[in-house]
């Protein structure tokens, strides 16, 4: 199964239209995404709540890890680098965090406000090896700064 990225783009500009809340945002992504591809075994956000550390946000797929330090985990590197982390196969990732030993491959994209202010990560784990593409990145992170802008 193939995302097509154009209508998942334009579902999710549907249903947020005017929507500035993070949280309310997060959770309306979290489950298109997750929804649009097979592929998506776990697909979440991780929010920045003090400085160098993240919580769960909305989520959709089975349990997730509560709290991750900038300093840990693929989550952790794209919160601290401010770069997507396209991991094709997580055990050869230094100091991955299993959340779920299901995982297999990982894309987690930073999240940025408006103001260009680091609200946390988008996370999207796959029980399939090499399961993401540049592309997926692309079109995601595309996604992401559209729903976000307005994001005080």
């Amino acid at each position: 199964m193939t995302v097509d990225y154009q209508t998942l783009s334009k579902t999710i500009a549907a249903l947020t239209e005017g929507e500035d809340d993070a949280v309310a945002l997060m959770a309306t992504i979290a489950c298109e995404v997750h929804h649009a591809d097979d592929r998506f075994d776990w697909t979440g956000f991780y929010r920045v709540t003090a400085p160098e550390l993240l919580k769960i946000g909305p989520y959709q797929g089975g349990h997730g890890c509560l709290v991750i330090p900038f300093s840990r985990g693929v989550c952790g590197a794209a919160a601290r680098t401010g770069e997507v982390q396209l991991v094709e196969d997580v055990d050869a990732f230094p100091g991955h965090i299993a959340c779920a030993s299901s995982t297999r491959s990982e894309l987690v994209l930073p999240v940025w406000n408006g103001a260009g202010e680091l609200l946390g990560v988008f996370d999207i784990d796959s029980d399939q090896p090499n399961a993401f593409t540049q592309a997926d990145a692309v079109a995601l992170a595309a996604i992401l700064k559209d729903s976000f802008a307005a994001v005080a």
